[in-house]
């Protein structure tokens, strides 16, 4: 089955990190904040939330932002563990299938869903 692209309504990238790699979240954030104004910066967890194996911090964006966020996390992520994902009417699918990975791939709890 193929899906159409219009399914997708925005985009999220987790950031995860640690309490040694935080420092290093926290410039990418900081950099990212005043690049891409239009993207949503949410909340720090300092533990696991939701699916995300790690502490995490996520960024929100539209589709037309794609092309220019995903290469500068791949260039500026400094080491760090990014997970993204599409956006659709299936959180399931959007996680399982159509997640990008940036460095190691961590284990979602896709039990949630």
């Amino acid at each position: 089955m193929t899906y159409p692209i219009d399914l997708i309504t925005s985009y999220h990238a987790h950031v995860y990190y640690d309490a040694d790699t935080k420092p290093k979240a926290q410039a990418l954030r900081a950099a990212m904040e005043t690049e891409f104004e239009q993207a949503e910066f949410g909340r720090w967890f300092d533990r696991p939330i939701g699916p995300h194996p790690d502490w995490s911090f996520q960024i929100a964006f539209e589709p037309e932002l794609f092309g220019a966020i995903m290469p500068y996390l791949v260039l500026n992520r400094n080491g760090l563990v990014i997970f993204s994902h599409p956006n659709t009417d299936d959180a399931l699918r959007d996680h399982r299938d159509g997640g990008i990975w940036m460095g190691a791939v961590r284990p979602l709890d896709l039990n949630i869903f």
